[in-house]
């Protein structure tokens, strides 16, 4: 078993935008992640007020572990930066229930399915209590540092 790093070590997100607690397993094609609901943790910001978490959320969660499987494996080829991707959309996103459940552990396993120079494309669910609670496929894109500045020049430009 490998012993992973902080999850902000693979993101180039922070808080409160850093919405998964660890990292549980990184292969080849496939990353399994964890995040517990609760207001002492990462998602307290974004819970309602019966302590759930929108079940709409569940899309940024699988994208940020897909984004944990894209730094980690970054890290293990010597790339210093963690560049941000982007999620490009996803297809038959459904949910169980309209919010998670307060104090539940969710743990989020996303798998490749095609991945080319930028472009990658993944499958995924999220469980809890063994129980898939939402699931869906995940498009992204992954720019490299010409179209990243680009892009932040154009951010700054009225």
């Amino acid at each position: 078993m490998t012993d992973f790093l902080p999850v902000s070590q693979y993101l180039p997100h922070r808080a409160p935008m850093l919405l998964l607690d660890r990292v549980l397993q990184v292969t080849e094609d496939s990353v399994v992640c964890e995040v517990t609901v609760n207001n002492l943790g990462v998602l307290a910001p974004f819970l309602t007020a019966q302590g759930e978490l929108p079940a709409w959320y569940g899309v940024e969660i699988m994208a940020q572990t897909v984004g944990v499987w894209s730094g980690f494996h970054a890290r293990q080829r010597g790339d210093k930066d963690i560049r941000p991707g982007m999620l490009l959309g996803g297809r038959g996103y459904r949910a169980t229930a309209p919010s998670f459940a307060a104090n539940s552990r969710l743990r989020v396993a996303m798998h490749l399915l095609m991945r080319d120079d930028k472009l990658g494309s993944f499958e995924g669910e999220i469980r809890s209590q063994d129980k898939v609670i939402a699931s869906g496929r995940l498009n992204t894109y992954q720019p490299d540092e010409q179209e990243l500045t680009r892009l932040a020049q154009q951010g700054t430009q009225p």
